[in-house]
């Protein structure tokens, strides 16, 4: 990736390469605004109100009283409303419709901030055309984003009336995935020309164990969303006084607990919770062995992953508040960020000298 972004002769003045890396910041704090949204949709129930995909002429909520009704009605017609709602009142359905609304409202504003500036940085020479492919290939990536969300919401709209836990962890991960990128790609161009930092052999380790075990937690965590397993037990330590909960695995084939039964995936989401506040303990050491850029970062990563384990079991005891459950989400963003900082630092930087 950097070597994409950072090939090629003839740098950019300063002032053009800092309007096409503060762009780039601006998409991808709309994508952390967007991804907390999406949590907030998921923990009000709300995902499956709007039962329509209209990516083109989906701008406008409904205007008139017979516009909700209308949209109402067509929720009626659909497997949630008569299995879990039925009897819900208008004034409900508004809520929860707002929210999906402005989930795929902000998906729609994400698609326009991105590519109406790419056009003007492209067509002005920001961007190179060397380039041009990477920031089309991110462009495709948030297309491809709108249609699997859409895929997920179907699944939901036919028999059982909740989306599927597979479609959700791909859908969840392929945004963690974008906003990764766009970072990445900021950075990249923000330090084109720099000196890379000095990191050790330990440091690079340190922050690829860190990174995998985030990224594997990210999934784990969907499928805690998309099965409701952190509803299952609400105590901690333990899972209802059990250090290890009995009947894990226990599905045919055992495999298969590790995405559809909930005690197993709670108690998986609580051991790599662990394990990565163990790696960030890791990473916080082997970068005191080095200089102030990776110190600082592998620092700020065990800041934010003692903060979210409190946050998880906040949550847990409280039974998942919509308010905590969307705090520990946008807390989930930011130890990605610091895990995708600290895999850019090891795998870019150089031995120390």
């Amino acid at each position: 990736m950097s070597t994409i972004i950072d090939s090629g002769a003839g740098v950019r003045a300063d002032r053009d390469q800092r309007a096409v890396v503060l762009w780039l910041y601006a998409v991808a704090a709309l994508v952390f605004v967007m991804i907390v949204v999406g949590g907030i949709t998921r923990l009000t129930e709300s995902g499956l109100s709007m039962v329509e995909w209209r990516p083109v002429t989906g701008w406008l909520p409904p205007l008139s009283e017979a516009a909700w009704q209308a949209e109402f009605e067509k929720y009626k017609a659909f497997p949630e409303y008569q299995k879990v709602n039925a009897g819900m009142s208008l004034a409900d359905f508004k809520t929860i419709y707002a929210w999906e609304f402005a989930h795929r409202l902000l998906g729609r504003i994400i698609g326009l901030a991105f590519f109406a500036p790419l056009v003007f940085f492209l067509a002005t020479g920001r961007i190179r055309r060397s380039q041009a492919p990477w920031f089309i290939f991110l462009l495709l990536a948030g297309g491809s984003q709108g249609a699997l969300g859409w895929y997920m919401v179907q699944s939901g709209l036919i028999d059982n009336p909740d989306v599927s836990q597979y479609r959700l962890a791909a859908h969840l991960f392929l945004a963690f995935a974008i906003y990764a990128l766009l970072i990445w790609t900021a950075w990249a161009l923000r330090g084109r020309g720099a000196a890379p930092p000095a990191v050790t052999a330990g440091f690079r380790t340190a922050a690829t164990v860190f990174g995998v075990l985030a990224a594997v937690q990210i999934v784990i965590g969907a499928f805690v969303a998309g099965t409701n397993a952190g509803f299952a037990y609400s105590t901690w330590p333990t899972m209802d006084g059990d250090l290890i909960p009995p009947y894990m695995f226990d599905t045919s084939p055992w495999w298969l607990a590790a995405f559809e039964d909930v005690t197993t995936i709670q108690f998986l989401h609580r051991t790599v919770g662990y394990l990565i506040a163990a790696a960030a303990v890791w990473l916080f050491f082997a970068g005191r062995r080095i200089g102030r850029p990776a110190r600082s970062a592998a620092t700020a990563a065990l800041h934010l992953v003692l903060i979210q384990i409190v946050l998880g079991i906040a949550t847990l005891l409280m039974v998942v508040p919509v308010w905590l459950g969307a705090l520990h989400q946008a807390m989930a963003v930011l130890v990605w960020t610091a895990a995708v900082y600290a895999l850019r630092m090891g795998w870019t930087g150089r031995r120390p000298a």
